[in-house]
């Protein structure tokens, strides 16, 4: 009896106890308690927890169906538009429910009494248009709703992507949020929170989605999509367990205060996500396996067992909303508010590190979770893809294996290690981690060769919907992907990028702004990466340079590299000077002296990739040469000299006319 009601008692299950436990969550840990000073009232104090909880259930909806709708379902089945229908749904249950968190949010930030004079307009407009709170509810509103718009309009499954990044990117004012700007530990909460928000997503709303499905999919089929969404699960619990460690440890700060209201909800939340990982087991090591076995029937208790992990998804949302009204035990104090600050604690929120040494680079580490999360992933994935090819006879090269790896590591220090500690504070270790993001890391990456793994290891889909093997394939054969991967091109944006970063505004708002920072990395490593590929690239591009041209264009490109560092060794005017000019560090040398070493690390530190380039291009033609004369050597012997014997003959007949 459970499929039939299915579609009912899921979606009830986990609104009603999301709600329940938000109410006890804020009851225990004091998060809705009459304010001493500027109360606004018990409706606000006890409804902006439930309208934001209401928010993240919308939010989950909607990215939790793209996400499937991308990944696991077919555009030939009907799945595919009632997936998109419940994305439009949900997206405008977002819409409605965010304009209802940013008005309750104005009453508790302004205490204003709810009238309708001029006076209370003109307030509400000031504070959705000026205050950055604000700004932040009003734009999640704005891209719910054209979500929800483009839900309806839009059914191809490449455009769905842009779809699903746009409602992605309603997330991110939210995780702006949650942790005061300028306090002590804010990039990482930042990036902690809005990694949690995004794959809690993605778990949620694809279970959800599931459901409302289960009458349109076969035994077969719901087995098909299931395997899809499991490895969907799999990810998201590892990456919402791993942030919502990094967020506990800055908000508890040690075990003692465990004990206290926000702790004991921790441990709550924490006690739930194990029991979602005890789903997790038991779905994907039992039930998935007996669904594969059984034909024609799906076993009653899968269904028991998907109600149950959504109660328990419900419990997890609505500890959450609690926890993010519940006064952390370690208070989030602007450090501009803190009488004894330094100057390096007013720019970058945190104190500043010890002299740097040699030493320093290897013993210092500032941790970056998306980083982290990503080479962990790159490494894990490139294992699996290389131990499936061999478990089915094919082989890999080993160097291409090493290659990958060393390439990610060398990433994940330069992400996490004392790269990231100085280089806010020393331009000469940004333009280190830049010379190493540009040229070293994409050197070790690029002969990994990992879109040619990717298309012989993974699956192809034959039901019409894309994988990650589709997906890259799509990718890489995309008109976009063939002029950004031109050599001509992908020079211009290594080298003229370089020019257009540091002397416009990108450059400071990398520095001082921790999504800016993230997009200078992807940034640098994406224009190194192409630059590298149509250099000894060995996945398929649709055009390479002859080796000459190749060479060529790697020199004048270095040169115009070098002339870059040039110009920041012998120049005398500091950039960003308001930035690391104004750290106050008495250690080290002078701001402006920095930033002539760092102009110096351009211009040699940069060669050493270059001439590692220039010997990789010489041994690939030497290598190419040889590959043709073996050719032609065959294809002479198979057919008696046939073109030597051709061109001879030809020879003759010139002379005898000539004659």
């Amino acid at each position: 009896m459970v499929p039939r009601y299915v579609r009912i008692i899921g979606p009830a299950a986990l609104l009603l106890v999301a709600i329940v436990a938000t109410l006890a969550g804020l009851a225990y840990g004091g998060g809705a308690d009459a304010q001493l000073l500027a109360d606004p009232g018990a409706v606000v104090r006890w409804g902006l927890p439930v309208a934001k909880l209401l928010v993240n259930l919308g939010a989950a909806g909607t990215i939790g169906a793209l996400v499937l709708t991308c990944f696991a379902l077919s555009p030939r089945e009907r799945e595919f538009g009632t997936a998109i229908d419940f994305a439009a749904a949900s997206a405008a249950f977002l819409t409605i429910a965010s304009a209802l968190t940013g008005f309750l949010t104005f009453l508790q930030v302004t205490n204003v009494t709810v009238s309708l004079d001029d006076r209370f307009s003109a307030t509400v407009g000031q504070f959705f248009s000026q205050i950055a709170i604000g700004q932040a509810w009003l734009t999640t509103t704005l891209i719910a709703a054209a979500v929800t718009v483009l839900c309806f309009a839009v059914r191809n499954q490449t455009a769905l992507v842009f779809v699903t990044v746009l409602a992605l990117l309603s997330l991110l004012p939210m995780a702006q949020q949650g942790h005061s700007a300028g306090a002590e530990g804010h990039d990482a909460a930042i990036t902690a929170l809005g990694l949690h928000l995004v794959f809690a997503a993605v778990w949620l709303g694809g279970l959800l989605t599931v459901i409302l499905l289960q009458r349109q999919l076969s035994p077969a089929r719901l087995r098909e999509v299931m395997g899809r969404y499991s490895t969907l699960a799999l990810v998201s619990f590892v990456v919402v367990a791993a942030s919502g460690y990094v967020s506990a440890e800055l908000r508890v700060g040690s075990w003692d205060k465990l004990l206290t209201g926000y702790g004991v909800l921790v441990l709550a939340k924490v006690a739930v996500l194990l029991v979602l990982g005890g789903f997790g087991v038991l779905q994907r090591r039992y039930l998935l396996r007996r669904m594969r076995t059984v034909t024609g029937t799906v076993d009653p208790w899968f269904w028991w067992l998907v109600v149950g992990e959504i109660a328990f998804m419900g419990l997890a949302s609505g500890v959450a909303a609690a926890l993010a009204k519940t006064a952390t035990p370690v208070a989030q104090v602007v450090t501009t508010a803190i009488p004894t600050a330094t100057p390096a604690q007013i720019l970058t929120g945190e104190v500043l590190p010890p002299e740097l040494t040699f030493a320093r680079y290897f013993t210092e580490w500032n941790f970056d979770l998306a980083w982290m999360l990503f080479c962990a992933f790159g490494i894990f994935f490139y294992l699996a893809g290389v131990v499936r090819l061999r478990s089915r006879g094919d082989k890999w090269p080993l160097h291409r294996t090493i290659l990958w790896v060393a390439g990610l590591i060398t990433l994940f220090y330069i992400t996490n290690g004392g790269v990231n500690v100085y280089e806010k504070y020393l331009f000469s270790t940004h333009m280190l981690a830049h010379m190493a993001l540009t040229m070293l890391v994409p050197v070790l990456l690029v002969p990994g060769a990992p879109v040619t793994l990717a298309a012989r290891a993974i699956r192809m889909r034959r039901d019409g919907s894309r994988g990650p093997r589709e997906w890259i394939l799509l990718a890489v054969h995309s008109k976009f992907a063939g002029i950004i991967s031109n050599p001509i091109v992908a020079a211009v944006l290594f080298a003229g990028s370089l020019w257009v970063f540091y002397y416009t505004s990108l450059f400071s708002w990398a520095t001082t702004d921790h999504i800016g920072h993230q997009w200078m990395i992807v940034h640098f490593l994406i224009t190194g990466y192409l630059f590298v590929q149509s250099l000894i690239g060995i996945d398929p591009v649709p055009y390479r340079l002859p080796y000459t041209f190749r060479l060529l264009l790697l020199l004048g490109t270095m040169a115009f590299h070098a002339f870059f560092g040039l110009a920041l060794m012998t120049g005398t005017g500091l950039l960003l000077a308001d930035w690391y000019g104004a750290m106050g560090r008495d250690w080290g040398i002078s701001a402006l002296a920095d930033q002539q070493a760092g102009g110096g690390i351009a211009w040699s530190v940069g060669e050493i990739p270059t001439i590692a380039l220039a010997i990789i291009v010489a041994i690939q033609w030497g290598r190419s040469d040889e590959k043709e004369t073996k050719r032609r050597d065959r294809n002479a012997d198979r057919t008696n000299e046939a073109e030597l014997n051709e061109y001879n003959h030809r020879l003759a007949r010139l002379a005898a006319h000539d004659r």
